[in-house]
């Protein structure tokens, strides 16, 4: 864990980067914004050689340009994004070419592995005039190691989207669940699950291991900074699941699949 929704997965002898921010806002400008209040959990020289870059939308706790330029000068990785996000990221860098595709579309990294773009329920803005002009999803990643699902930022909806993920792949190994930026209800429902619907979508969905993100790095809502760490449990405890099932990740923490 990196932090906010920023994760690093070593997979099949790849390393994948998802949602890279390092900047110490998560906004258009540098001087005004969402601030991080904690650092980054791997410093950016410290990261090894990245393979591929995936972006699950271009909100500015996502898609940080200034990130990518670094990204791009240092590692010289693939850039894969939904549909929308490659006219974006060339306009604002112009030697960075991003494979994007469609929901249900996949990019194989190689014969073995291939990452599925997914839907999620959520939605794009960059700019004043550009809601929805480019798309949003979630990551299905496949690989001999194991079957990863990235959910993104989503709503639970009807939560049909998270049982096909089951239905078309299977349960996955781990599902990356966003737990934060959920209040007030009656505004973010429609667009970021809370601590219960995440748990409610790992069960949907099938995963063997659920891990939070999306918390505690910028106070983007309402909610104070600890709490979606502290209603997950409790949601944990109200579905009868071990907590370990299901870990609120924070910046430094690592992960092992075992077996």
């Amino acid at each position: 864990m990196v932090g906010h929704a920023t994760v690093l997965i070593p997979l099949a002898g790849y390393n994948l980067l998802v949602d890279p921010v390092w900047s110490e806002r998560a906004s258009p400008l540098c001087w005004a914004g969402p601030k991080r209040v904690n650092d980054p959990g791997v410093a950016f020289p410290d990261l090894p050689p990245i393979d591929a870059v995936l972006i699950t939308h271009n909100h500015y706790d996502h898609l940080d340009m200034a990130t990518l330029r670094r990204l791009w000068s240092a590692h010289r990785p693939r850039f894969i994004a939904p549909l929308g996000n490659e006219s974006l990221i060339a306009r604002a860098i112009g030697t960075i070419k991003t494979e994007a595709a469609d929901w249900g579309g996949t990019i194989s990294i190689d014969d073995d592995v291939r990452v599925v773009i997914v839907p999620a329920h959520h939605w794009s803005a960059r700019v004043l005039g550009d809601r929805r002009m480019a798309l949003w999803c979630g990551f299905v990643i496949q690989s001999p190691a194991g079957l990863v699902y990235n959910v993104g930022d989503t709503a639970y909806g009807d939560s049909r989207i998270f049982s096909d993920i089951r239905e078309r792949f299977g349960a996955p190994d781990v599902a990356i669940l966003p737990i934060g930026a959920y209040e007030p209800r009656w505004f973010m429902k429609e667009q970021h699950a809370d601590p219960d619907e995440a748990v409610r979508i790992m069960m949907a969905c099938g995963a063997q291991q659920g891990l939070g993100v999306h918390w505690g790095t910028f106070q983007l809502t309402n909610e104070a900074r600890l709490v979606p760490k502290e209603a997950l449990a409790a949601a944990l405890s109200h579905h009868d699941i071990a907590s370990d099932r299901f870990i609120a990740l924070e910046p430094g923490d690592v992960w092992f699949k075992i077996g």
